[in-house]
């Protein structure tokens, strides 16, 4: 195993590969089987549509992509400037511990600040302790007295 590794954006060829990513955090998550309806066609849509809506990073090891890094612009009404919002931060278990999650985090860091964004957020399990340190580490601070909500909508 190779123990070099780059961060680029995203190329509408990696859909496949970064589908796969998203499908092994579910199981690192232990979502419901049957969980992740995203196919190919949808998360190309959402990257690179004529509306895309997100954008990605990803990590590779030689011809292997090991991680990435799925974002999007929220807003904040209250500094009146946009924030940058991580939906997704994934490395495979078997690359951890090498710094790529953290240099995922600097580049991001970087995007919001080259943007002109507020802050940059996330979300956490509250049982992945590891994920939780590894934030912390960093800087980042939960938000005490948040409670997040969500409506599913049935799909079109």
């Amino acid at each position: 195993m190779t123990t070099e590794w780059k961060i680029r954006s995203t190329a509408e060829a990696d859909v496949p590969a970064i589908a796969s990513l998203i499908r092994a955090l579910a199981d690192y998550e232990k979502a419901a089987p049957g969980a992740v309806s995203l196919t190919d066609d949808l998360l190309r849509e959402a990257l690179f549509g004529r509306r895309a809506s997100v954008e990605a990073l990803v990590v590779e090891a030689g011809p292997e992509m090991v991680g990435y890094a799925l974002y999007f612009h929220n807003f904040s009404s209250w500094r009146g400037r946009r924030g940058l919002f991580l939906e997704d931060i994934f490395v495979r278990p078997e690359w951890r511990g090498r710094g790529i999650g953290k240099a995922l985090v600097a580049e991001l860091t970087r995007i919001a600040r080259e943007r002109g964004c507020a802050r940059m957020e996330w979300i956490v399990l509250d049982w992945n302790h590891s994920a939780i340190t590894f934030y912390e580490s960093l800087g980042a601070t939960p938000l005490k007295g948040w409670t997040i909500y969500r409506m599913a909508l049935p799909e079109a």
